[in-house]
């Protein structure tokens, strides 16, 4: 006998074409109001029809990845509300099949989008990378000097600086973090006063010391007058580059930036909170199914203008409570993490609440 019926391809399907309509339509709405704002803006500056059009498709994931949990609910409140305004569910359990299992391929819909969400929210940060990259929208600063800052480069290294001046071509106390996987790629620290740019040969770090921890218990120490790094590549304008936001960096990377920024006496507490939301929100989508679930049952009477509200509504209600919570936990009222959790447990438990009171 097979698992999978036909019931569950209707449902499913169902569901998925709302689901994909809504998870790439409010996208697509997005794009278009830029286009329409700042079309004119990216002409005059000459950029190329093909790049600004690329530059929106690498925008795609991190807007994705961000409506994910909403198209969840709006998929999940106009398939059982069309599904109960048509009595299908009635005729499901009339046949002996329950609520709950006439609705279990959404589960596995949910489900997949929280799995989807987690990946995109790997890739949106490379992305608008190169989104920044084709519109030209990483400006150096007109200063040129800058202090006391934490640069992100790549393959897990963070720069602390002390004083950069670029006109100098140099640096006043610089730190150099690696994050390792184990003894044959060590995590490192290193420091120097001081380091000197030539473009021929890059930087050269004067007078400092290197921490390469193999492993918990073994902390190798070299001491330099000179050094090279052959990784710091970056010149001394790309460190006045406008310093990466959370949303433009993996769940690694801004691990590694609070980790560095901490060590630096920083407050991180906000930086805590984004970092935990690129967990939370792939994984609000299951929450959010429950809440919907319950509620849509209720659409038969309404029609579409009920499920509408019904959905904006909860979308507004969700937002608002996740705002709320990140200015708790960025001001340490609560926990960052509790804070980034908070909304989806209150939903949770409220959905854990309707959906067991569910007429199966």
């Amino acid at each position: 006998m097979s698992i999978v019926r036909p019931l569950d391809r209707y449902v499913f399907s169902e569901w998925f074409k709302i689901f994909l309509a809504t998870s790439l339509g409010f996208p697509l709405l997005v794009i278009l109001f830029d286009v329409t704002d700042n079309l004119d803006k990216y002409l005059a500056r000459k950029l190329p029809l093909g790049d600004i059009a690329l530059s929106y498709f690498y925008g795609l994931p991190d807007s994705v990845f961000l409506i994910l949990p909403a198209a969840v609910l709006f998929a999940t409140v106009f398939s059982i509300g069309g599904f109960t305004r048509h009595s299908e569910i009635t005729a499901s359990k009339a046949s002996g099949v329950s609520f709950y299992r006439f609705i279990a391929p959404i589960f596995l819909g949910a489900t997949i989008a929280a799995v989807l969400g987690l990946v995109l929210g790997e890739l949106a940060p490379r992305a608008t990378k190169h989104k920044l990259q084709l519109l030209e929208r990483e400006t150096v600063s007109s200063r040129s000097e800058r202090y006391n800052f934490a640069y992100t480069a790549d393959a897990g290294r963070v720069y602390k600086v002390q004083a950069l001046h670029v006109l100098a071509n140099a640096i006043e106390g610089m730190t150099i973090e690696r994050k390792g996987a184990g003894p044959a790629y060590p995590s490192y620290i290193l420091s120097a006063a001081d380091a000197r740019y030539k473009p021929a040969k890059g930087w050269t770090l004067k007078k400092g010391t290197m921490h390469v921890l193999t492993d918990s218990l073994e902390d190798i120490t070299y001491q330099f007058d000179s050094a090279r790094d052959n990784r710091f590549a970056e010149r001394p304008q790309d460190l006045m580059l406008t310093p990466k936001a959370p949303q433009d960096m993996d769940f690694q990377e801004l691990g590694l930036f609070i980790h560095a920024m901490e060590r630096s006496g920083a407050d991180v507490n906000q930086l805590r909170v984004e970092r935990m939301l690129k967990i939370v929100i792939p994984i609000t989508s299951l929450i959010i199914l429950l809440f919907a679930a319950s509620l849509a049952t209720s659409t038969q009477r309404g029609g579409a203008a009920y499920g509408v509200g019904l959905a904006l509504g909860t979308t507004v209600v969700f937002i608002f409570l996740v705002q709320l919570t990140k200015g708790m936990g960025a001001n340490g009222l609560v926990p960052p993490e509790i804070a980034a959790w908070t909304p989806s447990i209150v939903f949770g438990v409220l959905g854990a609440f309707l959906f067991a009171r569910v007429r199966t």
